[in-house]
């Protein structure tokens, strides 16, 4: 009985470390760029295991939707976030890395509201508004 109870839990830790290895990298951004848009809130999806940021960017006449993935709720619960960061209708100007292909998204690094409130890591060089 023994023996088996040392087989099933050594089985139990190995499921639980294949949850951590399957764990997505980021290696679908470009993190040698960075990207700055301003735009609308248009959701703010306080979400396990990363939150997104769904952003309106007038684009050409166009509303282009981007979806911007950021850290694990709790992560960002101890920076001082919480699920009303972002209100719809907030307006903000974001910086991200990019999607290497192109489409309309990427990785969170910081944002400046409309009324100056940073959030993140916003570069230095933002412009007060």
């Amino acid at each position: 009985m023994r023996k088996m109870l040392l087989i099933a839990g050594a089985a139990a830790l190995s499921a639980a470390g294949m949850g951590v290895q399957a764990h997505h990298s980021f290696a679908m951004f470009d993190q040698t760029k960075q990207e700055t848009l301003t735009g609308t809130v248009q959701e703010f999806q306080w979400t396990n295991p990363h939150t997104w940021l769904q952003l309106e960017v007038p684009t050409d006449g166009k509303k282009v939707v981007w979806s911007i993935e950021g850290a694990s709720p709790n992560g960002l619960r101890r920076q001082g976030w919480n699920a009303r960061t972002f209100q719809p209708g907030d307006k903000v100007t974001v910086t991200l890395n990019p999607l290497k292909n192109g489409e309309p998204g990427g990785s969170f690094v910081g944002a400046i509201k409309e009324d100056g409130t940073k959030i993140g890591r916003p570069p230095e060089d933002y412009e007060e508004k």
